[in-house]
Order: C-alpha cells, then sequence, then structure tokens
C-alpha cells in the first residue's frame, strides 16, 4: 500500500527525456515508483488523458513580505509552481536593524510595486539578523517550499546606515563586515545573495537601490563569501538590463565572468531583449557559452513571454495626464466609467493635451505597440491587431479607440503593453534564449509589481502558448518545457532533491490536464492587507498539486493542507 499513487498519467519527468505512460507512487513524501505501479495507494489520482510533471521550480519572486501573511504564495501556487526562491534583486528584510523596518518597505515598494501600505499592515517582524529571519520563516505555515537569498541593499543599509542607504562607497571594513553576514546568511541556509545594478530599480523616496554602483571590490567581497563557504548562487539585475545604458552589458559581462570563475559559483543575471539595442542579446548568449564551455557558470535568466505593463483604469494609461480625467480619477469605478461615457466628458479628455510626464511617454507614443490583450490572454499578438493599426483600418483616430477599449467590460479591460522581449513584434527572440544551454527560465516577479505587470503565470503559458498553441512560429517540445521550469531551475539553485520525477527524490507533482489548460485573464483585486490591489492571474487545466506526497491545490482550489518548508541550503538528490 502506497500513501499516493497518480496512475494512468503521460510522465513528463523534467529530465527531458521523451513523455511516456507509466504511474507514480508517493512514500512519505518521496517518489518511490515511476512506471508501472501495482499495488493501491491510500490515496489515489486518476491521471487517464492527463500529464504529470515534477512540481515547478520558481527561482524569480519577490515574496519576501507576503510569506509573512499569505501561506499560499498566490498567484504562484495557481500555476503549479511547488518551490519559490525569493529574495531577488538585492532587496529583501533580512538584515533589519527595528528602526529600519519602514526604510526597507520602502526599498521594497519602489523597486518592486509592492504598497508600502500593504506592507506595513500585513507583515509580521520578528528577527534582526539574516539567520534570525530564516528561523522566522521556518515556523511559518506554507502549502509549499520556499528560499530565499542574502539581499544586497538590506545589508548594506545595516552595515553603513544612511551612507549605504545614498551609495556612498563602502570601505574595506564595510565590506568585510558585509561579507561576514553574507557568509552566514549562506551558512544558515540563505541560497545565495542578490544584488540590483540598474538605474531602473529605485526607492520610493527616488534613490537608487543601495549597490547600484558598488565599485568591484565590493561585489567581488560578497562573491567571495560565497566562495569561501562553498555554496550559493549570485544573482542579479545588471546595469543596462532595461537598454538604459547600452555599453553596460559588455561591462557587467566581464566582471561576472571573472567573479564566477574566481569563485567558482554560479551567477545568474536577468537579460531580455529591448528596443534600443533589439540584438543585444545575442552578444551575451555568445559570451555566456564561451564562458559556459570554459567551464565558468554564468547563466542568464529570461523570461518566458514579453515582461508588459497591464493598462486600464484600475492600473494607469495615457489618459490620467489630462486634466478633465484627473478631476474624476478619484472616484469609483463604476462612476468613473459612467462619466467617461458621457459625450461631453469624452470630448473634454479627448482635446486635451496630456501634462508632460517622461514616464508616460512611452505609453501615449507607442499604440503600435499596444494591443488589447484578449481572455485567454494573447502574449504574442499580430502587429495589425495593435490598436494603431486597428485605428487605421477603421478610420479612427487611435486615442479615440483607445479611450473606448478602456471602458469595455464596465472599465475592467486591460491592454498589453510589451516592454522587453518584443522587439521584433514576435517571440523568436525568447525561443532561442529558450533553447540555449547556459539560459535559466526566470524573472516572473511573483508577488512584485502588483500594480502593473502579473507574470507569475509565466509556468502556464510555457505550457500552452509554446508546447501546445503557437502559430506564429516554431513550438517547442513539451519535454522540453517542463525542463527548463524544473530540473534546470532546481540545479541551478543546488536543489538536487526536487525537479525529477525519480525514485529518491522529493514528491512535488503535478497532474495537468493539458489539452484543456487554459490561463485567464489577469484581473484586479483588492485583497492585499488593508484591501490593496494586487493584479492576479488564474489558471484552470491543474488537477492537482502536490507538495511532499500532499495535495495542496485541487481544480485550482486550496485544499487547506500546509507540507511546505523553508528550504535551508543546496541539497543532493
Amino acid at each position: 500500500m502506497h500513501d499516493l499513487v497518480i496512475r494512468g498519467g503521460t510522465v513528463v519527468d523534467g529530465t527531458g527525456a521523451a513523455p511516456a505512460p507509466g504511474d507514480v507512487a508517493i512514500d512519505g513524501g518521496r517518489i518511490t515508483v515511476v512506471g508501472r505501479v501495482d499495488d493501491p495507494g491510500t490515496e489515489e489520482i486518476d491521471a487517464t488523458g492527463k500529464i504529470v510533471t515534477p512540481g515547478f521550480v520558481d527561482i524569480h519572486t519577490h515574496y519576501d513580505g507576503q510569506v509573512t501573511w499569505d501561506p499560499l504564495l498566490t498567484p504562484s501556487t495557481w500555476h503549479g509552481v511547488t518551490t519559490v526562491v525569493m529574495g531577488n534583486c538585492g532587496v529583501g528584510f533580512a538584515p533589519a536593524k527595528p528602526d529600519e523596518h519602514e526604510w526597507l518597505i520602502g526599498l521594497m515598494e519602489g523597486v518592486e510595486d509592492i504598497p508600502g501600505a500593504a506592507l506595513s499592515e500585513g507583515m509580521r517582524w520578528g528577527w534582526e539578523s539574516f539567520p534570525e529571519f530564516l528561523d522566522f520563516l521556518d515556523d511559518r505555515p506554507l502549502a509549499i517550499d520556499i528560499g530565499t537569498q542574502v539581499p544586497h541593499g538590506a545589508v548594506r543599509g545595516y552595515v553603513m546606515g544612511e551612507r549605504g542607504a545614498r551609495n556612498e562607497p563602502a570601505t574595506a571594513d564595510d565590506i568585510a563586515a558585509m561579507a561576514r553576514i553574507v557568509r552566514g546568511g549562506i551558512e544558515a541556509g540563505a541560497l545565495g545573495v542578490s544584488t540590483s545594478r540598474t538605474i531602473a530599480h529605485r526607492a520610493i523616496d527616488g534613490e537608487p537601490v543601495p549597490g547600484t554602483f558598488a565599485a568591484e571590490d565590493e561585489l567581488f567581497g560578497l562573491g567571495r563569501a560565497l566562495g569561501d563557504a562553498g555554496a550559493g548562487v549570485f544573482e542579479l539585475a545588471p546595469a543596462g538590463v532595461m537598454g538604459e545604458d547600452l555599453a553596460a552589458p559588455a561591462r557587467e559581462m566581464d566582471w561576472m565572468c571573472r567573479l564566477a570563475e574566481a569563485t567558482g559559483r554560479p551567477v545568474t543575471f536577468a537579460m531580455s531583449q529591448h528596443d534600443l539595442a533589439p540584438d543585444q542579446w545575442k552578444d551575451q548568449l555568445e559570451l555566456a557559452l564561451e564562458s559556459w564551455d570554459a567551464g565558468i557558470p554564468i547563466r542568464p535568466q529570461i523570461a518566458g513571454r514579453p515582461t508588459g505593463l497591464l493598462l486600464g483604469l484600475q492600473t494607469f494609461h495615457a489618459f490620467r495626464q489630462r486634466p478633465s480625467y484627473e478631476a474624476i480619477a478619484e472616484l469609483p469605478l463604476a462612476e468613473r466609467v459612467e462619466r467617461m461615457r458621457d459625450p461631453a466628458v469624452r470630448a473634454a479628455i479627448l482635446g486635451e493635451q496630456p501634462i508632460a510626464d517622461p514616464r508616460m511617454a512611452f505609453i501615449g507614443m507607442g499604440l503600435d505597440r499596444t494591443f488589447p490583450i484578449g481572455d485567454p490572454p494573447d502574449y504574442e499578438p499580430a502587429p495589425e491587431t495593435s490598436i494603431a493599426a486597428r485605428a487605421e483600418a477603421a478610420g479612427l483616430d487611435p486615442q479615440e479607440l483607445l479611450y473606448d477599449l478602456l471602458l469595455e467590460d464596465d472599465g475592467r479591460a486591460l491592454l498589453l503593453r510589451p516592454l522587453l522581449g518584443y522587439s521584433n513584434f514576435d517571440l523568436e527572440p525568447i525561443r532561442e534564449m529558450l533553447l540555449h544551454p547556459t539560459t535559466a527560465l526566470g524573472l516572473g516577479d511573483g508577488g512584485a509589481h502588483v500594480g502593473a505587470i502579473c507574470d507569475a503565470s509565466i509556468e502556464t503559458t510555457m505550457l500552452t502558448h509554446w508546447a501546445r498553441d503557437r502559430s506564429r512560429g516554431a513550438r517547442l517540445p513539451l519535454e522540453l518545457v517542463v525542463r527548463k521550469m524544473t530540473s534546470d531551475t532546481a540545479s541551478l539553485y543546488g536543489l538536487g532533491d526536487r525537479g525529477v520525477l525519480a525514485p529518491g527524490l522529493r514528491g512535488d507533482v503535478n497532474v495537468i490536464d493539458f489539452d484543456g489548460l487554459t490561463l485567464h485573464r489577469p484581473e484586479m483585486v483588492y485583497d492585499l492587507p488593508g484591501g490593496a490591489r494586487r493584479l492576479v492571474q488564474t489558471a484552470s487545466g491543474y488537477d492537482a498539486t502536490i507538495v511532499a506526497g500532499t495535495v495542496v491545490m485541487r481544480d485550482g482550489t486550496d485544499t487547506g493542507a500546509r507540507p511546505g518548508a523553508l528550504v535551508r541550503g543546496a541539497r543532493s538528490a
């Protein structure tokens, strides 16, 4: 008698091997049989006509605050994720002196667009040092497993105070103190250290993230702490990732490769296609492959779909800067929509020039790159479906069409404005990145950017778009897609006990109705602490998501089970 038997499915085991019919048995939280299972299970799941995969390992999330109040860590658990890694991009909440809590919240709010009021109301503090933070996480009830990294920004502020927050140069003593904290965190169970060097990442007060301009001796000090501990990943958002500095990527690749070679520890960095130099990513991949072939562990981290803003009356849009709209902007949505449908209000708003705001210029001037997202959402929209193209075809003013589209679905309509990964109006660059041997799937930012971006559902896009539905280009094999979300991401962080369906490994499993899997349109909800808003996205077709042999989600619904735990450090198979 087994604890759980998943019977009669098509096993996609996470190694990249071709799908094959088979059963999976789990006992004591571990997989015991993959293939034919003759003995019954105390609990059985009929997977006939379904695929059976390892649980997905999402290495780029920002649940650092949400984990203190939400055991489910939605929306990730709605998309087959059974392990998340947080503490990315140099922001997090440990170490933290008691008088730094609000500063750290402001840092997270500014960089990751998580409402500071929700963090202030929802977070439960119970630590100062990073090891104490891990002890706090150990006591949290969780549906899925979590791992975390030591954030450079918090460490810099803790060691250097105001000097660190304002990005003043670190002294040798500062660097030594930071390195001790990083090594102590790694030895206590952190999975790595993270930093950010892009000027696009700023605290709520407008200051760049602490560490943005860190000199090489500071970066290498953090990296050597990993090398001395013999564990951990160095993760970063590099300078130039948003196209803000076209010369930066070559400089960043130089020191990252030297750091990985000197420490022997993996360096993983955010990489994407941007419009200012649409082929620059190819140079980065070429350098990454040269390093990889030389035994230097460099891993570009990529997204499985364009990183895009969701525009709408509940998020933000080009009319926000027009006086007649500003006059009604604070009305409840239903009242605002009613007023906007008034012909006089419509004429007034459309007849006004927007107040100059460089941050909003790309929205108003980019209607050839703005698309109705659809339901199910289309993340590879054809150029002729853009607002500008549709308006031209219909003989309309693009601004008028934009106005009317925003009012659809009683003002809940959303438009997609791809920012990264869509320079050529197709996903061939992302497909090439996904096929590259050095890349790791990430950048979904689960828990973050809740007012404008909703990409924690990338895992479902990988299955529906890349493995099943894509019509504007070649698809990807299902076994490759699953491998990129499981063993590839798990192995980067040294989590050799998961990511593959094999005897002895963790009983983290998804049972998925692959043919019926559907990604739903993002929607705005108001369920953060204090009633703050966030964009979420659900899916249907995940029959069961299993963590350590226990079903935590069934048909998209929480079962109430809490088998998840903090993952302390790397582990072998």
